[in-house]
């Protein structure tokens, strides 16, 4: 995963639980796509104190979430959809064709269900 998708992610989901200072400059810096100068500017702070307090907010985000792991289970359950997805394409797509297709349809509908607990397990 790119840097830059996880830390959108991160703020995604654990942003409200930010300060409404460290939310203004991440999202400056992140989101606005500010320099660390311009932030500094615009709040009346050092460079020093942007940096500072970006580096304490990616810290904080990222402890959110090694103790809740919502990205990660957001992402888990966003592949599990695909596979979904996929499985059902793939049972549509065989009853084109009539060679073994009530086999592929029996797997795909086991693979279908079992992929479906593992995301209902994890809500």
């Amino acid at each position: 995963m790119s840097n830059i998708f996880k830390k959108t992610l991160l703020y995604d989901f654990y942003g409200e639980l930010l300060t409404k200072h460290q939310k203004e400059i991440y999202e400056l810096y992140h989101l606005n796509d500010f320099s660390l100068g311009e932030i500094s500017e615009q709040l009346k702070i050092s460079r020093q104190g942007v940096h500072d307090t970006l580096k304490r907010c990616e810290k904080q985000l990222e402890n959110y979430e090694n103790k809740l792991q919502l990205v990660d289970k957001f992402l888990i359950n966003k592949q599990n959809v695909e596979k979904i997805y996929n499985y059902a394409s793939e049972i549509l797509d065989s009853f084109n064709e009539d060679k073994q297709s009530q086999d592929i349809v029996a797997n795909r509908i086991v693979s279908i269900q079992e992929t479906c607990n593992r995301i209902l397990e994890d809500l």
